[in-house]
């Protein structure tokens, strides 16, 4: 008898022990800086085409250039978290020079990364880094007020998938990558043009050690005609797609 209940007492502690090693795999989570390294140096470069809506709406052109997201300096933020403030360049060509064009500020809070873009705060990843987990990446962007030209924005899920996965991007396979899924929404009937249409769609992929890899955005409103105003895209309908082309 004694040696039965000794028997049980030993599968008792052998399930839990086996159940917290379960639990304690399943919610391992790496540190944001292996899939957003700041660096002070850093670089990446990305092939970007930029869709615009000219002629009033009614048609589209496609605008390609390079450009460089830089770490330039270790900075403090406006309530005085270490920082890191980022360059933008841009070309035409790959023979061209590059020409400053734009400064952001990325932000490693140890739970998230924050990054500030045209006084923007986005939540680019955020812990834990596991399949499925999901967050209000836009929840510090002012989408409610009156006045805010992104309401588009406004209640986006991002969510990882395939966390640690081989992917090729152009020339380059990255053998541990994730996808963050932030929007992919369509309001309206897109093959009737006499009806409103309002597409949103969003997706960046990151590299282990490089950080952003490749990135498309696209949000579009169309108008349908009334009287004297042929239908057309609203101000403000973009699309970007950029995919690396070099790093350091």
């Amino acid at each position: 008898m004694k040696r039965i209940i000794l028997l049980l007492v030993a599968i008792t502690l052998l399930a839990a022990f086996n159940a917290c090693k379960k639990s304690s795999e399943e919610f391992q989570t790496a540190p944001l800086n292996d899939y957003f390294p700041l660096e002070t140096g850093k670089y990446v470069v990305y092939s970007l085409d930029s869709l615009v809506y000219t002629n009033f709406g009614t048609s589209t052109e496609v605008h390609s250039y390079q450009v460089k997201y830089q770490i330039d300096s270790a900075i403090t933020d406006n309530i005085g978290r270490p920082a890191f403030r980022v360059f933008r360049f841009i070309r035409n060509t790959a023979i061209a020079a590059w020409v400053p064009d734009n400064s952001f500020m990325a932000v490693n809070t140890g739970t998230s990364v924050e990054f500030i873009e045209n006084n923007m705060r986005f939540l680019k990843l955020k812990q834990p880094i596991r399949n499925n987990f999901s967050w209000k990446g836009n929840s510090f962007i002012d989408t409610y007020s009156l006045n805010s030209q992104v309401k588009y924005l406004d209640d986006w899920d991002y969510i990882y998938d395939s966390v640690g996965v081989q992917m090729q991007l152009g020339t380059y396979t990255f053998d541990n990558a994730l996808v963050v899924n932030e929007r992919d929404e369509i309001i309206g009937n897109p093959n009737d043009p006499a009806s409103y249409l309002e597409i949103n769609y969003s997706q960046e992929k990151y590299a282990y050690g490089i950080g952003l890899a490749y990135r498309k955005f696209f949000h579009a409103e169309y108008q349908p005609p009334v009287p004297g105003l042929d239908g057309h895209y609203v101000d403000g309908s973009f699309g970007v797609t950029m995919t690396m082309i070099d790093h350091n």
